[in-house]
């Protein structure tokens, strides 16, 4: 019996042959790179140096002027789209961006960018509304003070740079993401698809709601009286912006 037994081992050894396994769970599909194209580039890749201040004619007075929330509050109605239609930074709330802002966003962007393979452009103005300050221990009084610095009133929708080129949205979603962290009022990265997708869906869900009680409805109709209490502002944007 252990002759017999001994004898099926060597022919089982004899016809062994050795076989070579790939493991199953080292292996990753990738999906294959984008053709992006032709790519339409600025004639300035590089984001320029802002002006601190503005320059105004020879023999102009530098001038004053009020607060005029008018040009921060509601929506932006002109710049609101991505002229090479790739990516940026769109504001969600409105706010008034400093020279240093300027600075900040300008040396994040060119650390983080390919200047061969990719472009970053401004949308925005540079510092043109003059904001005064009196100094320290003035009494109350003697007119109104002197300009401390310049600041770009920016409304929500307002897009503040644009960058593109041969890059992906995740590549530079985390630098324009913490810009918009920064910025002193509400911002946050996206993209032309990003867009196209909420136009879409707030589209689809004014022609789909079923709720009438909507913000506009009651407004127009002047339910339980509101137009004694609410906003005028609420009266033009129906509580969307402040």
């Amino acid at each position: 019996m252990m002759q017999a037994s001994r004898n099926v081992v060597r022919i089982l050894l004899s016809s062994w042959q050795p076989v070579s396994i790939t493991p199953a769970a080292g292996l990753k599909v990738f999906p294959p790179p984008i053709k992006f194209g032709e790519i339409e580039y600025p004639e300035r890749r590089k984001l320029r140096i802002i002006e601190k201040v503005p320059q105004y004619p020879p023999g102009m007075r530098a001038f004053k002027m009020q607060k005029r929330l008018r040009y921060m509050r509601g929506p932006e109605e002109v710049h609101n789209f991505l002229l090479y239609k790739q990516y940026g930074i769109i504001a969600t709330g409105g706010g008034r961006l400093k020279h240093n802002h300027f600075e900040m966003i300008r040396l994040t962007i060119g650390r983080n960018i390919n200047q061969e393979t990719m472009f970053a452009i401004w949308r925005i103005d540079p510092p043109w509304q003059p904001v005064t300050k009196k100094g320290q221990g003035m009494r109350m009084g003697g007119g109104k003070g002197s300009i401390d610095h310049y600041v770009t009133p920016i409304k929500a929708g307002r897009v503040i740079i644009e960058i593109g080129g041969h890059c992906e949205f995740f590549e530079v979603k985390k630098v324009l993401s913490e810009i918009a962290d920064k910025l002193p009022f509400k911002a946050k990265a996206i993209s032309q698809e990003i867009l196209d997708k909420n136009a879409a869906k707030e589209k689809w869900m004014e022609e789909n709601n079923q709720h009438l009680w909507t913000w506009k409805y009651m407004i127009q109709n002047n339910m339980l009286g509101c137009h004694k209490w609410i906003s005028p502002f609420d009266r033009r944007w129906f509580n969307k912006y402040l």
